[in-house]
């Protein structure tokens, strides 16, 4: 029986390319005649973004990136256009844009409970498809409970901040890698793989870890 090959993934609930990536990944995964665990960690894109940001996601990038309104629109349309290659239906007009940290601490916690990865999915679709707001308690609580995390144990954690020494020590391991951009994949915790790379990238990496693996045995 061949050992599962392990996925550390840095990823941001607020950024495109993370769900993107996550979908290459999967397909990456499907072509891939192995078992693969993942783990999702920590990773804030833009640490100072209110939690109520009045405006748009454009908006946001034109005044965080400092790049003229009409380019960041221009931008947003390809990266819808791109998400739509891999079955996601953007709808960027409609973030809300936060800060991520509750939202990071809520997959902490799910990932206690076994369902970290259901949760991953659940508040990417709330955010770029759906226009949910990620950035506060209630919206958090209601997402968990869809993925079958129990509400209260969930409004709990969030409320105490049971998690957020496990996001900060999330976010220090990604500044030690040297992680500067997201999404970022360790594959069997020996090569690292930036950005939403075709899924042939991650099926080779997952291939070579358990060639690797086998010889070393």
């Amino acid at each position: 029986m061949t050992t599962p090959v392990h996925v550390d993934v840095w990823s941001d609930i607020a950024c495109p390319w993370c769900y993107i990536g996550k979908r290459k990944f999967e397909a990456g995964v499907a072509a891939f005649d192995g078992d693969v665990t993942v783990t999702y960690h920590s990773f804030e894109l833009s640490p100072d973004t209110p939690v109520d940001f009045e405006g748009s996601a454009a908006d946001f990038l034109s005044q965080h990136k400092g790049m003229p309104l009409e380019q960041v629109e221009q931008m947003l349309q390809r990266v819808t256009a791109i998400a739509a290659e891999v079955g996601l239906d953007y709808d960027l007009g409609s973030v809300h844009q936060t800060k991520t940290l509750l939202a990071h601490q809520a997959l902490h916690h799910a990932r206690e409970q076994g369902l970290q990865l259901a949760l991953v999915e659940r508040l990417f679709a709330a955010y770029f498809v759906e226009g949910r707001h990620v950035g506060k308690v209630d919206e958090l609580v209601a997402l968990g409970a869809e993925a079958g995390l129990d509400a209260e144990d969930l409004r709990t954690a969030l409320e105490d901040g049971t998690h957020a020494d496990a996001v900060a020590a999330d976010i220090a391991q990604a500044r030690a890698y040297g992680i500067q951009g997201v999404p970022f994949f360790v594959i069997g915790g020996r090569y690292g793989v930036s950005g939403a790379q075709q899924p042939a990238v991650f099926t080779q990496a997952l291939e070579q870890v358990r060639s690797e693996t086998v010889a070393a045995r």
